[in-house]
């Protein structure tokens, strides 16, 4: 097990935590009190609020299991999945941060979403690999690389010699 794959997963809980928790209070005091910068919205629509409470409440919900995962492929797959949706909502919804007055918020979440999906894509490939490519490094890599490529060559030399 990589040390670094569980840290990946505890920053990235610790992302959502307080990502998730910043937006839910900011989406209760919106729709309640029609305050904040999500307030004009909310409270002129409070059913709005349904969408924003859930996906804030979701996430919230994903850092907690993300915070007690264990370092495992379909861990690493799970938060991959979770930051592509949310960035990608983020992306498509992009007129709403315009309109919030919320662009650096907007940039700072949607840019670590994209941050995560690498990051945590990455920690899932390396659960893949063979613990001993995984330990010992590059060269390795690279001989596998090579091994692959004679392979290749051997293949395509005895599929021209059957022809």
């Amino acid at each position: 097990m990589s040390p670094l794959r569980r840290h990946v997963l505890r920053a990235d809980a610790a992302f959502l935590g307080l990502a998730s928790v910043s937006g839910l209070l900011a989406d209760v005091i919106g729709v309640t009190l029609g305050l904040g910068p999500q307030g004009p919205f909310l409270s002129a629509t409070p059913s709005a609020a349904v969408g924003f409470i859930e996906a804030h409440g979701l996430a919230f919900v994903v850092g907690l299991l993300l915070w007690h995962a264990a370092p495992t492929r379909s861990w690493h797959l799970t938060a991959t999945a979770v930051h592509l949706l949310l960035g990608t909502v983020n992306l498509a919804f992009w007129q709403f941060f315009m309109a919030a007055d919320m662009l650096a918020v907007g940039y700072v979440t949607t840019l670590l979403h994209i941050l995560f999906v690498l990051l945590q894509f990455y920690a899932m490939l390396e659960a893949h690999m063979p613990a001993r490519l995984a330990d010992r490094g590059h060269d390795d890599l690279r001989q596998l690389d090579e091994h692959a490529l004679r392979d290749i060559g051997l293949a395509q030399r005895s599929h021209k010699a059957l022809l």
